[in-house]
């Protein structure tokens, strides 16, 4: 006798807190949401100064850029620390 034909609609997942931790703390969503809003910024910096030799443009943007993606990495990479009562 055939087994019947499985679909994606008919299996089953498990679900997606079923004992498994969150990658990501709240912390690492609050500091990935400073780092977006840092790179955001720094290119309505860019863009709003219309003077390619302008101060703004030339000198602060990309700084400001450069912090916002350094700040996305640091978001990806922070875990709290152990607490030593868990040790």
């Amino acid at each position: 006798m055939a087994r019947p034909r499985t679909t994606a609609r008919t299996r089953t997942r498990p679900a997606a807190s079923a004992g498994r931790p969150m990658v990501f703390s709240r912390r690492n969503y609050q500091l990935l949401l400073l780092g977006v809003a840092l790179v955001v910024l720094g290119f309505a910096i860019m863009a709003i100064e219309h003077e390619l030799d302008g101060f703004w443009s030339r000198n602060v943007a990309p700084i400001v850029i450069v912090v916002g993606y350094l700040e996305v990495i640091w978001a990806i990479l922070w875990r709290p620390r152990a607490s030593k009562t868990t040790q």
